[in-house]
């Protein structure tokens, strides 16, 4: 009844192997990105897979009042330059073996999450547990959104901390 022990460890299987080659990796500019890129690039490590960044950039309602005389497509320039910037000091921070591109984009976060993953055909979506607002906690979270509406794996990362901020 057992398997050779060669078809068992053969990697060449399809159909019940989850096999990683592509993790894509959403981050925002909250503190706890850190950990959930940290936590990605373990995987990626142990995995052989490589990681795609992805900063989603919102058009926040508040916006710093001098951006106002801004036309709107600068204002729009303005916030994904900064998001991009961003995500590439993230993206210094993978070994670059583990890195296949970081990206900065304007969207609904969940959405171009799930979009991307499935351009990409990412194997893995890896995302942190939640926001830092009451907004988020009333609307539902980013991680909940991507949980529920990606069509592939999702993997969401709970920061060291976040257990005792209760």
């Amino acid at each position: 009844g057992t398997m050779p022990a060669a078809a068992a460890t053969s990697g060449t299987r399809r159909g019940y192997t989850f096999a990683m080659r592509r993790i894509l990796v959403g981050l925002d500019s909250s503190p706890r990105a850190k950990d959930v890129l940290a936590a990605a690039v373990d995987l990626a490590q142990r995995t052989q897979a490589k990681l795609r960044l992805l900063r989603c950039v919102a058009l926040p309602p508040e916006l710093p009042a001098n951006l106002w005389t801004l036309p709107p497509a600068q204002v729009t320039e303005t916030f994904l330059a900064t998001a991009r910037r961003e995500i590439e000091e993230a993206g210094a921070n993978v070994p670059p073996e583990l890195l296949d591109g970081a990206y900065a984009q304007l969207g609904v976060a969940w959405d171009a999450i799930c979009s991307a993953a499935r351009e990409h055909d990412a194997d893995l979506i890896v995302i942190g547990s939640h926001g830092y607002g009451l907004l988020d906690r009333l609307l539902g979270t980013t991680a909940a959104k991507v949980v529920n509406h990606a069509d592939r794996s999702v993997l969401v990362v709970r920061s060291p901390d976040a257990t005792k901020r209760g």
